[in-house]
């Protein structure tokens, strides 16, 4: 669980991320979670955003994005999301608790 000062440390890194997961009309499927981890394992903190096109709730999607991924939900503004999970080698050093 991340603390407010840690959350306020990826969002800080993260405003100047590009998304570089994309989540549609096919909601969360298996490819979109798999490029999630995919991103996560080499990137640590990623945006994801969110088409017009999806059904589901923003809050949804990152419940089930994070559930899934084993991921915590840094931020949400808008349709964009800040997801952070740790690497075995951690690349960030986030603040202490």
């Amino acid at each position: 669980m991340l603390t407010g000062k840690q959350k306020r440390f990826l969002r800080a890194l993260g405003h100047s991320l590009k998304p570089v997961v994309t989540v549609g009309k096919s909601d969360i499927s298996d490819a979109v979670i798999r490029t999630t981890n995919e991103e996560l394992e080499s990137h640590e903190l990623i945006k994801v955003k969110i088409l017009e096109s999806c059904l589901m709730d923003r809050h949804e999607v990152a419940d089930q994005l994070c559930e899934a991924c084993g991921a915590e939900l840094a931020q949400v503004l808008g349709r964009t999301l800040l997801l952070y999970r740790a690497a075995k080698e951690p690349k960030l050093e986030l603040p202490k608790a």
